[in-house]
């Protein structure tokens, strides 16, 4: 395994809603596993994703890609721990964020609601209303989107009116980031999260670090008492008042 330094190394980052995925292990193990084994880990759409998006990366020119899913060794708390304090700062870093989309089948990204098609996330694809797609579509100077095949379907400076339109985010912060933070308030950062969704708890909560610039200790299993120690944090430093309607 290699680390590098993110703030000089040129890679690229892949954005996605997690299904059957190929964990840290795994990856390390795969040249060593049994061909039985390793074809059943191949088979995995996370696999596949892994695969395409390195492809990609590739075409890019781009020597190195980071996915979350195979380059944290979640058995370890700290290095877990290190990872999402870290997570914003790698979106950001990154020359490029590949978003993946996979319940979008059309060539072109959508241009308006379809309860249809998206019935469980308010008529957009998934990815808009998981918690962690937040910062990852903030942080990242430039954000390329593809459809389920891998078919680019535009990127954020393209997209910026429907992107805004879905997520409620103003096209400055969709274009600049958080760097003019001061004119964002606590209470309008909350909102853009308000109604997303995340698999455990506690990561509504470690979600959002990186976008109020604050660092806690994970602590899963703790519940909604990581979103009271992430307001305890964004009082600590900062005077903004409108987190109290939080």
């Amino acid at each position: 395994m290699v680390e590098c330094d993110d703030t000089t190394t040129r890679y690229a980052i892949l954005s996605h809603r997690w299904g059957a995925e190929v964990n840290y292990e795994e990856m390390i193990r795969l040249m060593k596993m049994e061909d039985e084994e390793r074809e059943g880990v191949k088979q995995r759409h996370g696999y596949q994703k892994i695969i395409k998006s390195c492809e990609q990366a590739a075409k890019d020119g781009y020597e190195w890609l980071w996915v979350d899913t195979c380059c944290i060794d979640k058995r370890s708390s700290a290095e877990l721990s290190e990872a999402i304090n870290s997570m914003y700062r790698w979106y950001q870093n990154a020359r490029v964020c590949y978003a993946y989309l996979n319940d979008v089948g059309e060539s072109i990204f959508p241009s308006r609601e379809d309860y249809k098609k998206f019935s469980g996330s308010s008529g957009w694809p998934e990815w808009f209303v998981r918690g962690w797609t937040l910062q990852e579509l903030i942080a990242p100077k430039e954000v390329k989107f593809f459809n389920k095949d891998w078919v680019h379907i535009g990127n954020k400076r393209q997209l910026e009116p429907t992107l805004e339109r879905i997520t409620g985010i103003p096209r400055g912060v969709l274009r600049n980031g958080l760097a003019g933070k001061r004119l964002i308030s606590v209470a309008q950062i909350m909102s853009w999260a308000a109604q997303r969704k995340t698999t455990r708890e506690e990561d509504r909560a470690y979600s959002l670090m990186g976008l109020f610039g604050v660092n806690m200790p994970m602590l899963y299993g703790e519940g909604k008492k990581a979103f009271q120690r992430l307001q305890l944090e964004i009082i600590r430093i900062s005077s903004d008042q409108s987190i109290f309607a939080w």
